[in-house]
């Protein structure tokens, strides 16, 4: 949260920080900031821009570089926003009566001089880390009536200043990378009062540019000639303007050093930190050792001298650069050093890679910052006892899929060095590639970062962002968390996500864009698009698959009706942002699910057969042309080559060549006319079946209505009817014409229905005279009444509830139970904080209560759906506790399968993470129907409980699970 100072500097922290949260409950402009800049002119506002007309600002002559070449996209960016471009005065101050001042404390004397005479208090700034004050000073100067002060602490802290002022006027940091236009504002007036973030919660926050071929590497060779300074001065302004600070470049067939080196020292220019990935030790890229490895073996028990000069050179290249040194070693071509886990082998690395350090900076190898990334099997090191020196950041890792491996134990935080998180938004790898679009939830981050933070890696923060595009919102949330993650609890982040919305489109969709963008997310979340397939969400049970493309469908219309409603220049950066995003996924699928329903119809004989073959086929080419759209026509064709990603036709893990449209079946359709008919919840087919056609029961609680589908097996029309057996139960429509298929509804007359369980025949006559005789099972018991329950009731041999509608909820002490909203695959979330004490089961101890009626009693099976979090601690896995009424608390293992032993060849942990989801399964008995307490029980932290399922027997396959049952308040 931005910290607020008042100018009553004597205030305590702790009401700063309640003012702060106030003053930003109050605002609903910038994601980071309460706004301070108006185009309404006051008195007491300081007049940037009148008229038109922007002031001049001012930079000292001394300043540091980056400070003024941050000075001059403050320049443009006013230029952007007001039409005319201020003076930049580099050396002299301007003559004028207003002005801005820009500078760094002990940099500029200008600043320095307004400390001195104490106008410009920086007792809040001074000696912090990035931290930055903007402040309207009356009489700075002789000659100069108002001035707006940005002060830094250092040179970051005055460039972030910069940036901040740039995003109150209305420029995205997303302005280039996504487009996102600028809205023309001819007056901006600048609140008098003190303005600052803060210092950053993290230390080093950055992005890792991975996995960067096709897309990115085609759209950097065809707009910059490859991985140079011009590209490069895209990502070091974009990191900035988002207040990170670090960077790991390029590294498929890239050397950031070597292919040109205008890029390492404009990185230092600008004040982007550069470090190199988990597997590229002493500032050498991985390509470097083929390129000037001398034809050597990447292994240092027979080639340690070699390597000792290649890193040498390393660190000799990098000079004075502000850097991170990557320490150890891991095999070439990111694999395993050695078969199993050489820790004298990998410690002998690390001395003598510090030796290194110490011989060519000439200083003590702890005044150099240096990181051990726990990366995979190198954590293994870590558990069997390797340590490194105190001052060296322990970087632990995530599965590679947004589960954090490890974190810090209570005992190690005070180490010097610190600790720190290496994440994912995009991975090359088991079970499958994910590297076409976002399938981010901003949520799930918050989750896994959170743990993070409260648990003290707080010192580097560094996530695999892939292409960067289209990962533009993840990426701005993992760095606006990384800065302040108090400003973001929990309950906050749908107001993030509208905040996001409304700086890139403005404030009046901002509500339903981010609505949109969560959504989407959501939806991509339940399964990344590279491991879907035809089998991925059910035709049958539920409804699942019509419910999940209906659901997108409605989302990509949603999408295209606020896309119209957007000015001409705002189309682009909707399209990259919003648009492409929704329908492509839609798209996809749709195309999964189609082709699935043209498999079930050959089978069925369905005259539609080849209709869906048909609709396959053009899903594949709306694909295509959804990305020659990106690469070619958006933007004028600015973005050629980024959706070149392959994300159709997976067969293992690694990326098809090319997208393969997923198989088809083509029919020969005869030409007379023959009734099929199919219901709901079944793949079969009457009168072919043998089985009696039975409908999924129908109760007076969540009143379903039941479908049946009559389909023509010919490709001559013909005429049927239906008929009920009972006047309450009706069908819709009873009578009609079939082409190739026709759906009636069956429902039921609640008030006229008898009490008791029913089963109504329902007669289907068709083509010849044949007859299909379809059940309908009515449940509509004597007691209790619709309105006499409480909680959810079971439906179908279910009862499916979502894990924030419970009935109470217990809190014991600091322990308390966090609703996590927009996280996982179908609502929310709960947890309790990650650093809470394991707990034993028992009065008093932290539970959720779900009151629910069962009219079956006997063994019951308690489904728990949690998100696939891992046990940070190192343990065995995590557990939780159930139990129904008064019964003894079952203690369950959620990891029992060894789920949590990350892994690629790890089975159990490869069908949570590619279902995004850990189910885990608990039983019990329930002696008699009626009302009962279901009791979650907390045992260990770091689960997050999405639903719980109670099957009674009549659960069926799926994806998702059933939908939630009737509740009542």
């Amino acid at each position: 949260m931005p910290r607020f100072l008042s100018l009553v500097s004597i205030l305590p922290r702790r009401a700063l920080i309640i003012l702060g949260a106030l003053l930003l409950a109050a605002g609903d402009a910038a994601a980071q900031a309460a706004p301070y800049v108006t185009d309404r002119a006051e008195r007491s506002r300081f007049a940037l821009a009148a008229g038109g007309r922007p002031v001049p600002l001012h930079v000292s002559a001394g300043e540091h570089a980056g400070v003024v070449r941050a000075a001059r996209d403050l320049r443009a960016d006013i230029e952007r926003v007001t039409g005319a471009a201020p003076e930049l005065a580099v050396g002299d101050v301007p003559a004028a009566r207003q002005i801005v001042l820009v500078g760094t404390l002990g940099s500029d004397p200008v600043i320095d001089g307004l400390v001195r005479a104490g106008k410009l208090n920086v007792s809040a700034v001074a000696g912090k880390w990035e931290t930055f004050v903007l402040q309207v000073i009356e009489r700075p100067l002789p000659g100069v009536d108002r001035a707006l002060v940005i002060a830094g602490s250092d040179r970051r802290g005055t460039i972030f200043g910069i940036y901040e002022l740039s995003q109150q006027i209305g420029v995205s940091p997303w302005y280039w990378w996504a487009d996102v236009p600028v809205r023309h504002q001819p007056e901006l007036h600048v609140s008098p009062a003190r303005h600052t973030l803060g210092e950053p919660a993290v230390r080093y926050r950055g992005i890792f540019i991975n996995d960067e071929a096709p897309a990115l590497s085609g759209w950097a060779r065809e707009r910059f000639g490859g991985f140079n300074h011009q590209f490069y001065e895209k990502v070091f302004e974009l990191i900035l303007r988002m207040r990170g600070n670090y960077l790991w470049p390029a590294m498929w067939g890239s050397a950031f050093y070597a292919d040109d080196p205008q890029n390492a020292r404009l990185a230092d220019e600008y004040g982007v930190v550069i470090g190199t990935s988990h597997h590229e030790p002493m500032m050498r890229a991985h390509d470097e050792w083929r390129r000037f490895g001398g034809g050597g073996v990447w292994n240092y028990a027979t080639n340690d001298s070699s390597l000792r000069a290649f890193w040498r050179e390393g660190i000799r290249r990098m000079g004075s650069n502000e850097s991170i040194v990557t320490l150890a070693m891991r095999g070439d071509g990111d694999e395993p050093m050695t078969q199993g886990t050489a820790i004298a082998l990998l410690e002998r690395i690390v001395a003598d890679q510090r030796t290194i350090l110490g011989e060519v900076t000439g200083r003590n190898p702890s005044a150099q910052p240096q990181v051990w990334a726990l990366y995979k099997e190198v954590q293994d090191y870590y558990d069997q006892g390797m340590r490194v020196p105190e001052d060296v950041t322990l970087l632990f890792a995530d599965d590679n899929w947004g589960n954090i491996r490890r974190l810090p134990r209570a005992a190690d935080r005070a180490r010097s060095g610190g600790f720190g998180v290496y994440y994912h938004f995009d991975y090359v790898g088991g079970p499958r590639n994910y590297k076409w679009i976002n399938t981010t939830q901003v949520s799930r981050v918050w989750e896994q970062m959170h743990g993070a933070w409260r648990q003290g890696a707080d010192r580097i923060w560094i996530v695999n962002v892939g292409d960067i595009k289209p990962m533009e919102m993840p990426i701005s949330f993992f760095l606006d968390y990384a800065w302040n993650p108090e400003a973001w609890p929990a309950e906050r982040i749908p107001e993030w996500t509208r905040q996001w919305a409304q700086r890139q489109f403005g404030a009046e969709h901002a509500d339903a864009i981010a609505r949109i963008l969560s959504e989407y997310t959501r939806f991509n979340s339940r399964r990344k698009p590279e491991l879907l397939d035809t089998a991925t969400y059910g035709l049958t049970a539920y409804n699942e698959a019509e419910r999940v493309t209906s659901e997108y469908a409605a989302l990509a219309a949603e999408a295209e009706r606020i896309g119209a409603l957007l000015p001409a220049d705002a189309r682009d950066a909707y399209f990259q942002l919003v648009l492409h995003p929704v329908h492509a996924s839609a798209n996809l699928h749709d195309l999964y699910v189609s082709a699935a329903r043209n498999r079930l119809y050959a089978r069925q004989g369905r005259a539609s057969t080849n209709t869906f073959a048909d609709r396959v086929r053009a899903r594949f080419e709306t694909d295509a042309a959804l990305s020659r759209r990106y690469n070619t026509e958006i933007a004028g064709g600015k973005w050629a080559h980024m959706m070149d990603q392959t994300h159709i036709g997976y067969t293992y893990w690694q990326e098809p060549p090319r997208n393969v449209m997923p198989r088809v079946e083509v029919i020969q359709v005869p030409v007379m006319a023959e009734m099929g008919v199919a219901v709901e919840g079944s793949d079969a087919w009457w009168p072919a079946s043998r089985d009696t056609a039975v409908l999924p029961p129908m109760d007076a609680f969540s009143r379903q209505t039941r479908w049946i589908e009559i389909f023509n097996r010919g490709s001559v029309p013909f005429a049927f009817s239906a008929a009920s057996a009972q006047p309450w139960v009706t069908v819709s429509p009873s009578a009609g014409r079939v082409d190739a298929e026709t759906r009636i509804t069956v429902s039921v007359d609640w008030d006229r229905a008898p009490a008791g369980i029913q089963r109504v025949p329902v007669t289907i006559t068709g083509a010849d005279g044949r007859r299909v005789v379809v059940h309908a099972v009515i449940h509509n018991p004597q007691t209790p009444q619709r309105g006499q329950v409480r909680g959810f009731v079971e439906g179908g041999g279910v009862v499916a509830m979502e894990a924030e509608h419970y009935t109470r909820a217990v809190n014991a002490g600091a322990i308390r139970w966090t609703r996590i909203p927009q996280i996982g695959r179908t609502l929310s979330g709960m947890t309790v904080p990650i650093d809470a004490p394991s707990q034993t089961p028992g009065r008093g101890t932290p539970s959720l209560e779900y009151r629910m009626h069962l009219f079956t009693p006997g063994e019951v099976e308690v489904r728990a759906y949690f998100s696939p979090s891992l046990d940070t601690r190192g343990g065995e896995g995590l557990r939780y506790a159930v139990s129904i009424d008064g019964g003894a608390p079952v203690i369950v293992n959620a990891h029992a399968d060894g789920s949590s032993r990350a892994g690629d060849r790890n089975a159990a942990w490869e069908q949570m993470v590619a279902q995004n989801i850990n189910v885990s399964i608990s039983r019990h008995r329930v002696d008699a129907a009626g009302e009962h307490v279901l009791r979650f029980w907390m045992v260990d932290p770091g689960l997050v409980l999405q639903r719980i399922v109670v099957n009674t027997g009549g659960l069926k396959p799926s994806y998702l699970g059933p939908p939630e049952s009737f509740r009542a308040p």
